[in-house]
């Protein structure tokens, strides 16, 4: 899976702008709780920085993606789904890797939810990747 750069960078800016707040509480809670505990320990401060901010949010969102145009049993569950426009999904691992980015976009694409937020709290420095969903062409970009 290859990701590019969202090229329409008045879109970029405009994006960067809307999970602004949200990755703003994340590197608060990695400021003050520092590297190397689990995601559950993030994920719970994260719920109280969110608050905090007044970011409305469902933590532990479960969804049920559909095939062939209709709803399965199976469900997904992101960490977060904020704004009622973002997936925000969690992790306290050495590196962000191939399999975190896929997890996420899937859950994307599965949900028709077009932002991702990819936080790993474990690191010294945290790494955050920002996603885009192109609806009209299914792609996934960096933003």
């Amino acid at each position: 899976m290859e990701i590019e750069v969202l090229p329409d960078e008045v879109l970029r800016n405009k994006l960067k702008r809307f999970v602004y707040d949200i990755v703003g509480c994340c590197q608060e809670v990695h400021r003050e709780k520092g590297p190397e505990l689990t995601e559950y320990v993030y994920q719970d401060c994260l719920k109280l920085a969110l608050d905090d901010a007044h970011i409305p949010y469902q933590k532990e969102y479960h969804f049920h993606p559909t095939f062939r145009g209709r709803e399965i049993q199976s469900t997904l569950r992101v960490d977060f789904f904020c704004k009622e426009k973002v997936f925000l999904e969690c992790k306290a691992i050495d590196e962000i890797s191939f399999h975190e980015r896929v997890q996420l976009t899937n859950y994307m694409r599965n949900a028709g939810v077009r932002i991702g937020v990819l936080y790993n709290f474990a690191p010294i420095v945290a790494q955050c990747e920002k996603f885009y969903l192109d609806t009209d062409t299914n792609k996934i970009y960096y933003f």
